[in-house]
């Protein structure tokens, strides 16, 4: 029997049983469509995660600091140690000092971070509206608690100009014991960008350039983005080789990826135990298909069907079964992440909240899970088809 004959035997019983082998199907179904659920949601907040706490080039990036900043303060010399080391590609020093702002006649407190355009790659830092500053535009991104500080909306914030008086700590060199003296940058800015979040949070970012190199003789830190990723461990250790404390944003990624991966592995524990009901499902409804078809399987046997025909008979059909409940559980798994996605986010932008692509499936577990319960149905009928393949033809002929 070749396998054109065997797919029509299989169809027609698939006729012949339309109910049975339905209900087969939902119930193959519904667990497939818990697993895509469960692990379309692990993959969901996985991206979502990563995508806010870094980008391609921040996975790039490393942070470097002085193992003493008050000692040993991160200076112009040090951006020139860090220049020599080889694979880097850039390199963004980051200054914080202090300032005053004030719009509206309310005035507070403010932390001034002075940085390139590129540090905000680099940090992984995106804006929530607006943009990035230019270089010497006296444009600045800010955080949305500045907005809330200065009682203003940050949609209405968002190119405004407010005043800002910015101090610095600067060592007078030409003074017997280098002693430091007070400087301080008065001057108005055009708020660019508001950002999603912040560690600090009344942070203000400026272009490095918009201030007078003269007051910047210390930087915080300095980030290194290297070539690719291969260097990437190779630019670390020269770097520490060189006394330089450095970390970097990869290893944050790769905690994170574990934590998601062993999330992932849990929920992928809960599917499995719905579709394992589901194959139990399917070994009884191809257990009593044989004692329904036993008088069919003598004739086939009669006519000269032999064993091995029987058996893939029973094979095929299990599979097909597995196959179209992996298909429709798929599509139920990835409409059912859909629909729950769009009611929460109607949600959360009802209360003010963001949307968010809570689910992802990837194309390759797709085709795994469909693989995968086409590979169920096929050992669901195992059992049930070995029975029928040992059938007596004369026992199957009198079987009523």
């Amino acid at each position: 029997m070749n396998i054109k004959d065997l797919i029509q035997f299989s169809m027609q019983s698939f006729k012949n049983r339309k109910s049975r082998v339905f209900f087969t199907v939902a119930g193959v179904a519904i667990g497939i469509a818990v697993i895509v659920f469960l692990i379309s949601l692990g993959y969901g907040l996985q991206n979502t995660i990563l995508s806010r706490i870094t980008t391609e080039e921040a996975l790039l990036s490393l942070d470097v600091f002085s193992p003493d900043s008050a000692s040993v303060p991160l200076t112009q010399d040090s951006l020139q140690r860090i220049g020599d080391v080889e694979n880097i590609e850039s390199i963004s020093p980051k200054a914080t000092t202090l300032a005053q702002i004030s719009h509206n006649n309310l005035t507070s407190e403010a932390v001034v971070n002075l940085v390139k355009q590129d540090y905000f790659n680099f940090a992984g830092i995106k804006t929530d509206i607006g943009s990035i500053f230019d270089k010497g535009g006296n444009q600045i991104v800010v955080t949305e608690t500045i907005a809330s500080l200065l009682n203003i909306s940050k949609e209405d914030l968002l190119d405004k100009t407010i005043e800002m008086s910015i101090f610095f700590e600067v060592q007078d060199f030409t003074s017997e014991n280098n002693t430091l003296v007070s400087r301080t940058l008065e001057d108005s800015f055009t708020v660019v960008g508001i950002l999603q979040d912040s560690e600090v949070s009344n942070e203000i970012y400026l272009h490095i350039d918009d201030v007078d190199s003269s007051y910047i003789q210390r930087f915080e830190s300095i980030k290194v983005k290297v070539n690719s990723q291969e260097n990437l461990e190779v630019v670390r250790s020269d770097l520490a080789d060189s006394g330089f404390l450095v970390s970097a944003l990869s290893d944050l990624a790769e905690q994170a990826n574990k934590v998601f991966s062993i999330i992932q592995i849990v929920l992928a524990i809960f599917g499995i135990f719905s579709l394992f009901v589901a194959a139990i499902g399917l070994v009884n409804t191809m257990t009593i298909s044989l004692l329904e078809r036993t008088n069919e399987i003598g004739i086939m046997r009669a006519i000269g069907a032999s064993k091995g025909d029987i058996q893939k008979l029973f094979l095929l059909e299990a599979t097909l079964i597995g196959f179209m409940g992996g298909v429709a559980g798929v599509l139920l798994g990835i409409v059912g992440a859909k629909f729950i996605n769009i009611i929460l986010n109607i949600i959360a932008r009802s209360l003010g909240g963001a949307s968010l692509a809570l689910f992802f499936t990837p194309l390759w577990f797709v085709i795994f899970i469909i693989i995968s319960s086409a590979f169920v149905g096929f050992s669901s009928g195992v059992f049930p088809a070995g029975k029928a393949s040992k059938l007596n033809t004369l026992e199957a002929l009198r079987y009523k």
